[in-house]
């Protein structure tokens, strides 16, 4: 009777009744609501951290592993008491009173019900579970729970394009995670409005409870509002808020991309994968004197901005439902801060490749549940060309010309080059190539020998890593239908009369046939009019090029049309984020086994090549 009693009373204030350590169990019962203490404690690591709120500071505590509990438990008293000390202090000052010195609070941590002992080093004591009582104050220790180490909201919202948060979370999984979406009414703008919690009414309404949320016209004007929790299954961390630091902006209508959406409004069905290639110009070539003045002075600048063009892209590439994306002129920034946490969202994972000494590079995504990232090859083109003997016969014609050689060298295009796993069906791979090659108008010879390594590498990756993989090529390519690396692709070789070699001047010329080392490959969404359109150019420079042995086009998804392409004049514009047009298609698998690709290698035309180089 009197147990009971006493655990009734451990709910009323610490002055009438202090609870002991061995009633402490039923008052946690009846406490319904207790704070939370943090502890993130991993193996191998010397150190913890323990987090927790207490008289409206955060405390954050890093201590050895190894440490006797009750060190830190002193620790947690003696802060307290001073800092009653210092407020009495103060007091005194003020008042002209003597003031008593302050007690040492009493400072415990319970499991089971109870007290752990002082001498239990710190990796032990704090299990999840246990419960910290700090004088009057009571907390429920969460040990290594989900948590959010990155949370942020992107700085421009626009109305009918996906909000997607930046989110990082450990011991969690963000598919678990929950999400609540809040909008701010207009009549309520105060920075002390946004601090308010939506739960408790401040002027916020709700929107939305998806990972994503896509603004209407109504919300034009009103910031939003994200309350996220981590989770992990049934586990829960602690929940974050992120208000937005400007309101909802109106979107720029209709989209050079909305029409193609149609053909993609569902992921493709197996065996389909749906394919995107996409140079997406990178900001540190739109935010030049020279794009703004001579080759887009017909784009609004805002049109060029960074965070108004990642609004475009990211709702362009969510809306093809892709199963891989291959991008080019990629932002390192973009990639890691933009790309990724709104592809994630939509169920792509990605990797990334930086250019040598560049800021930008290439990425590829793809869909996590169709496939599974087995390894990456990447290269340097001219690195490789060099230092690799698989190449040494091609180094060895070029060597002829040392001018050509050393643009060639100067060069830091890379290759990236991803062997996927396909899910579904155990055992089929696809390889996933994608490039960006030199873009000088007069670069025909330096873009060939480039391509020659880029295939030359792919072919070896192939046989050694996934026999009888597919090869899905994608890239902006910097060549028209009529060059030679489109030759060289389509046809398995390349004559030494071609145009191409003589395309920098006599200085620069190069006089070799250059075989493939595939027999000839399909350019899977044709020869379009162009995938380039800005002022004083338009022109076919991007494709996917598939093997037709092993793959089959089931769709290719129609380019905006030449009135879309043209209503700002050119791209980019108001409605379209960069100067190319996203190649977009479907395809198919079709089994190829190992000795079938062998028999290939051996037999076709292309194996000619090896005696030309």
């Amino acid at each position: 009777m009197l147990k009971h009693l006493s655990a009734l009373c451990a709910l009323l204030p610490r002055c009438l009744l202090s609870p002991s350590p061995r009633t402490f169990s039923g008052a946690c019962r009846l406490t319904a609501r207790m704070e939370a203490a943090v502890v993130r404690c991993l193996p191998g690591e010397p150190k913890l951290t323990i987090s927790f709120c207490l008289e409206d500071s955060q405390k954050h505590m890093l201590r050895d592993q190894s440490e006797a509990l009750g060190k830190v438990l002193s620790r947690i008293s003696n802060s307290i008491a001073k800092n009653h000390a210092k407020a009495k202090k103060s007091k005194k000052k003020r008042d002209q009173q003597p003031s008593e010195a302050a007690a040492p609070a009493v400072v415990k941590l319970f499991f089971m019900g109870d007290e752990v002992p002082d001498t239990l080093p710190n990796s032990e004591a704090w299990q999840d579970g246990a419960v910290l009582q700090v004088g009057e104050v009571k907390y429920s220790v969460q040990r290594n729970a989900p948590t959010f180490t990155t949370a942020e909201l992107p700085v421009s919202l626009m109305a009918g394009f996906p909000v997607c948060p930046k989110l990082e979370v450990e011991f969690g999984n963000l598919q678990d995670c929950e999400f609540m979406w809040f909008k701010e009414n207009s009549t309520n703008t105060s920075p002390k409005a946004a601090k308010e919690s939506p739960a408790e009414g401040g002027g916020w309404m709700q929107v939305g409870c998806e990972r994503v949320l896509v603004p209407s016209n109504q919300d034009v004007g009103c910031r939003l509002k994200l309350r996220c929790a981590p989770r992990d299954g049934n586990r829960s961390g602690q929940a974050k808020e992120l208000v937005s630091v400007g309101a909802v902006e109106a979107g720029p209508g209709v989209c050079t991309f909305d029409n193609r959406h149609a053909y993609t409004s569902k992921v493709a069905e197996w065996p389909a994968v749906r394919v995107v290639s996409y140079n997406i110009l990178a900001d540190i070539y739109a935010q030049t004197d020279l794009s703004k003045t001579v080759l887009y002075p017909y784009c609004a600048p805002y049109a060029l901005q960074l965070d108004y063009r990642q609004n475009l892209i990211k709702k362009e590439l969510a809306g093809y439902n892709a199963d891989i994306v291959c991008l080019q002129e990629v932002d390192k920034g973009v990639f890691v801060d933009s790309l990724t946490p709104a592809l994630d969202a939509y169920g792509l994972d990605g990797v990334f490749r930086l250019k040598e000494k560049q800021h930008e590079g290439l990425a590829t995504f793809y869909r996590r549940s169709k496939f599974r990232l087995l390894s990456r090859h990447d290269i340097m083109l001219s690195e490789a060309l060099t230092s690799d003997p698989l190449h040494s016969q091609l180094l060895e014609k070029v060597s002829a010309n040392s001018d050509l050689k050393d643009k060639i060298l100067q060069r830091s295009t890379s290759l990236q080059v991803t062997v996927l796993e396909d899910l579904t069906e155990q055992g089929r791979k696809v390889c996933v190539a994608n490039t960006h090659l030199y873009w000088h108008p007069k670069g025909g010879n330096v873009r060939l020998v480039q391509m020659g390594v880029a295939l030359q590498h792919l072919s070896h990756v192939i046989k050694d890593v996934a026999p009888g993989a597919p090869l899905v090529f994608c890239g902006d390519f910097n060549s028209t239908p009529n060059s030679g690396v489109v030759q060289l692709l389509s046809e398995a070789a390349v004559p030494q009369q071609h145009a191409d070699w003589s395309s920098a001047g006599p200085e620069e010329f190069c006089c070799m046939e250059l075989s493939s080392s595939f027999p000839p490959l399909q350019s899977a969404c044709g020869q379009p009019a162009y995938t380039n359109y800005v002022g004083g150019f338009h022109g076919c420079l991007d494709y996917i090029f598939i093997q037709p042995e092993s793959m089959q086009v089931e769709q290719v998804i129609p380019l905006p049309s030449h009135q879309e392409v043209t209503t700002y004049k050119a791209l980019p514009s108001v409605a379209h984020p960069s100067d190319h047009i996203a190649l977009v298609c479907d395809l198919r698998c079709e089994p190829v086994t190992s000795d079938l690709f062998v028999n290939l290698l051996l037999t076709s035309s292309y194996k000619r090549t090896q005696a030309c180089l």
